[in-house]
């Protein structure tokens, strides 16, 4: 099938996620790629639109190579692959110098992108993350743990492709799990895209503006924020079973 780019995504994704929208979902989008896919969304399904701020943690002498990532939030939450932390030979000053930048790269964006913006409060209600595809799976896992902790009702990814490999272990993250194409011999993400130009920072800031926060009343019974751990360790068993996958209920 493919996209013609991520305006083309989000609006298929969409169509998708159409029977949350009774159900008053809060919108996640992992900038910058993710931000444009998740806003056709989010206005469709008349949802507020919030960023997840995540920063992978490469390893030195090959920074694709993830050895774990980090989550902004009131607390950060670092996410550790401690299988590659070891191959790897990284010590924990050095792991913590990276981390520690990833940290300060996290806060400039957020600066950037949202400014004094107020964090939209996810506990108790269904939350959508979005990207415009998944890799290897290191930054969605991250952000799904991160959210998690936030204490959601409902944890849905959701996504245009992905390879199907990783979609298994985002089963085990998310409560459900929304892609329309996964691939056996995935490649990369912008192989799905007739399209794929970077997202530019002014695009990321121009869509967050179209959904200005909202004061919204906290039910008595919704619980407070999660405090966020300072570390979480990968791989770990699944908290617990995803509920349903779903590919694409449109094929164009």
């Amino acid at each position: 099938m493919g996209f013609k780019n991520r305006l083309d995504a989000g609006r298929k994704l969409a169509r998708a996620l159409a029977s949350y929208k009774d159900q008053h979902p809060v919108i996640l989008a992992l900038p910058r790629g993710g931000v444009p896919v998740a806003a056709e969304v989010a206005a469709a399904l008349e949802a507020p639109l919030d960023l997840i701020l995540v920063r992978k943690i490469g390893v030195p002498i090959q920074p694709e190579l993830a050895m774990g990532a980090v989550v902004d939030g009131g607390a950060p939450i670092i996410v550790r692959n401690e299988d590659v932390i070891r191959l790897a030979g990284i010590d924990e000053s050095e792991f913590k110098a990276i981390c520690d930048s990833e940290l300060a790269e996290i806060e400039r964006r957020r600066q950037r992108y949202l400014g004094d913006r107020r964090r939209i409060e996810v506990a108790g209600r269904v939350v959508i993350i979005i990207d415009d595809g998944i890799a290897t799976g290191a930054t969605t896992r991250a952000a799904l743990r991160a959210t998690r902790m936030r204490k959601p009702s409902k944890l849905v990814l959701a996504v245009p492709v992905a390879p199907t490999d990783a979609l298994a272990a985002m089963r085990a993250e998310a409560d459900e799990v929304v892609c329309l194409e996964d691939h056996e011999f995935f490649g990369a993400i912008g192989y799905y895209y007739s399209d794929f130009s970077q997202t530019a920072d002014q695009e990321v800031i121009d869509a967050i503006a179209g959904f200005p926060v909202r004061h919204e009343a906290k039910p008595a019974e919704m619980p407070g924020p999660a405090v966020a751990s300072s570390a979480i360790t990968l791989p770990k068993a699944s908290r617990k079973p995803a509920t349903r996958s779903a590919r694409s209920r449109e094929r164009a």
